[in-house]
């Protein structure tokens, strides 16, 4: 018999909407003392089953459902489905290519809370963040190499969720052979390098795959400045696209020579493309000084809201690298920017970067609304699933109005 987690009265109600987290706040008490990551039943408070999932103690949340079908058992058989349900929605998708690289599991969003597995080429990198799916790290490496054919599986559990799961961090060769130092693989008619032992995350921001594509085609003859570039890829998408010339800042010297290795892998002129080491905020500010400008800037920066507590903080960071960037951008031109950071809603960064607007003193207009590549599905339950947001905005000309205010009929 399984341990049972029993909710407080009117606490079910998000996973009544097949919402997989259960935060601390929602329990009333537990039957019995079920080890970290082991599968308990899930119940209200008058006795009634809601599932089944992961218990883990030391974390805010408390569990994460595998199932809300309280008869359905947790076992070798939910890990073989879930995984080949993923494999296929990502074949559906025409995103296996043998010579490219995709996230084939993502976390919740593949029914599989904690666990991310990318590919890259014939080698997987996996990051196992949460008591769950580390209970069953056995099993699921096991499916993994019986479902997927790779020369080896690369493990990156050294990221921070781990900490707050009370598990330690780890970095190391799960299965197979060691990867190289570095993987090539294709993106599109792009070809890149990844580091998966030291690189962000897996080693590559498979998530912006799709925004690549869209810079690609809206640089043509442009000159561009590509800001928190790290490995280079939207400049480099660019420069393929027919950009007259691309500016790249970055601050991390190992950074900028994979930036210049990524230049010659696609062929692209040398002279038309300048690699910047400093900080972004600093670099634009001095751009401004000197009254540079561009007619296409990426901002890509890194997370800048980790907690809540940091969301004023962060929101005036967003704030003012996009208000930079728009005093540097042409007339016509074109701004692609970027939040990584899941606490900032959608429409939150939609206000943070019209308010970098009226301080910057010009107007511009929405081309699209970007988010993450369909291989990291955002699910409609699950509205944390949708971290990655952006926009694609078009300067044009300054107002005519010295004051910069609205005009009558908006008042």
């Amino acid at each position: 018999m399984l341990h049972r987690v029993i909710l407080k009265t009117g606490r079910e109600k998000s996973v009544l909407r097949r919402h997989p987290w259960i935060f601390s706040g929602a329990v009333n008490r537990v039957d019995g003392s079920p080890e970290p990551g082991a599968t308990v039943d899930v119940v209200t408070d008058s006795g009634k089953p809601l599932g089944r999932g992961a218990w883990s103690p030391d974390s805010q949340i408390v569990v994460r459902m595998w199932t809300f079908n309280p008869e359905e058992p947790v076992d070798e058989a939910l890990f073989e489905r879930r995984i080949d349900d993923a494999l296929q929605i990502r074949k559906n998708w025409h995103m296996m290519n043998p010579a490219g690289a995709c996230r084939i599991i993502a976390a919740e969003s593949d029914g599989l809370p904690g666990l991310v597995v990318d590919r890259y080429r014939d080698y997987l990198v996996c990051q196992f963040t949460s008591r769950g799916v580390e209970a069953w790290k056995p099993v699921i490496l096991d499916v993994l190499t019986r479902r997927i054919g790779c020369s080896g599986i690369y493990e990156r559990s050294d990221t921070e969720p781990r900490s707050k799961e009370n598990l330690p961090l780890i970095r190391r060769c799960a299965w197979g052979s060691e990867p190289p130092e570095t993987i090539e693989f294709d993106e599109g008619d792009l070809r890149f390098t990844v580091d998966v032992r030291h690189g962000h995350k897996t080693g590559f921001y498979l998530d912006q795959q799709i925004n690549r594509a869209r810079v690609k085609l809206a640089c043509a003859g442009a000159d561009v400045l590509n800001c928190f570039a790290y490995t280079g890829g939207f400049g480099i998408a660019a420069l393929i696209g027919g950009a007259r010339h691309v500016t790249h800042i970055e601050d991390v010297a190992a950074w900028i020579d994979t930036i210049r290795r990524h230049g010659e892998l696609n062929g692209c002129d040398p002279d038309r493309q300048d690699v910047i080491k400093g900080d972004a905020f600093e670099v634009l500010r001095r751009y401004d000084r000197e009254g540079r400008s561009f007619d296409a800037i990426v901002l890509d920066p890194p997370k800048f809201v980790e907690a809540r507590s940091h969301l004023i903080r962060g929101c005036r960071g967003y704030k003012d690298i996009n208000r930079l960037a728009l005093k540097l951008l042409r007339p016509g031109g074109s701004l692609f920017t970027f939040s990584c950071s899941g606490i900032v809603s959608p429409e939150l960064f939609r206000k943070v970067i019209a308010d970098a607007a009226v301080d910057a003193r010009c107007d511009a207009h929405v081309v699209d609304m970007l988010m993450q590549s369909p291989d990291h599905p955002v699910m409609i339950l699950i509205p944390e699933t949708l971290y990655l947001k952006g926009l694609h905005l078009v300067k044009t000309p300054v107002s005519t109005r010295g004051d910069h205010s609205p005009p009558e009929t908006a008042r």
